[in-house]
Order: structure tokens, then C-alpha cells, then sequence
């Protein structure tokens, strides 16, 4: 554990009121471009993950945080589909198995947290 102040971070995932909201009343593919473009600005890091890497919304958001001037990375699996030339990181697990690839992100997913506390805060930090 490193010690560390909070970094400001959100899932577009998690807030109910805002997909249903957003989904029934536009379309379930805008469900995170339109978060993104109410919350992110240029500098910030939009990270997409799709399992099959054409999921309409990720594709979507992926494409508003570009627009905005944000670093976009994506997690994808199978060929990496659409996203796999649109992010500017595209890390890509090459598998036909959905849980195989999802399990793959989410150690990625903490790998990344890693990295990121390490190259702020240092090595060993706490």
C-alpha cells in the first residue's frame, strides 16, 4: 500500500440514475460519452474496456475524450475490434474466451493502478 493523497478518479459505470437516465431518453450508446463530456477536460485519461472491443458506448466515449483533447487507452480482447486503432493505448488480450479476457483486465486494471501510484509517489512509499 502506498500512502499517498486521493487522485480524482470516477467510474462511468456506477451511478444508475445517470445510464437509465441517459439510456431510455437518448441511447444506450451514449451512456458514457455524455458522462464524459459533462466531466472530462483536456489532460485527463479516459480508459475504455471491452471485452470484444466494438461496444458501441466505448467506442462512443473513446471518441468524445479524443475530442476534447483527453489520453484515451483501452483494454479490448479477441482481434480488439474497432477500438484497437482509435485509443492512443491499446492494450489488446488476444482470446476467444470472454472470462479469460475479463479476468486478464482486471489484473491489468490493478497493474495500472500500480504503476501509476509508483511513477507519482515512488517505490515503497507509505
Amino acid at each position: 500500500m502506498i500512502d499517498r493523497p486521493p487522485l480524482a478518479a470516477i467510474a462511468l459505470t456506477t451511478d444508475s440514475s445517470i445510464l437509465t437516465s441517459i439510456g431510455n431518453d437518448f441511447s444506450f450508446d451514449d451512456i458514457f460519452s455524455k458522462q464524459v463530456i459533462a466531466l472530462g477536460k483536456e489532460g485527463d485519461l479516459a480508459l475504455g474496456i471491452s471485452t470484444s472491443g466494438n461496444s458501441p458506448n466505448v467506442i462512443k466515449a473513446v471518441e468524445a475524450a479524443k475530442a476534447l483533447g483527453m489520453q484515451t487507452a483501452v483494454l479490448t480482447g479477441k482481434d480488439g475490434g474497432r477500438l484497437i486503432g482509435l485509443a492512443d493505448l491499446t492494450i489488446n488480450v488476444p482470446s476467444q474466451v470472454t472470462p479469460a479476457i475479463q479476468e486478464a483486465h482486471l489484473w491489468l486494471e490493478h497493474l495500472l493502478c500500480q504503476i501509476v501510484d509508483e511513477a507519482l509517489y515512488g517505490r515503497g512509499v507509505s
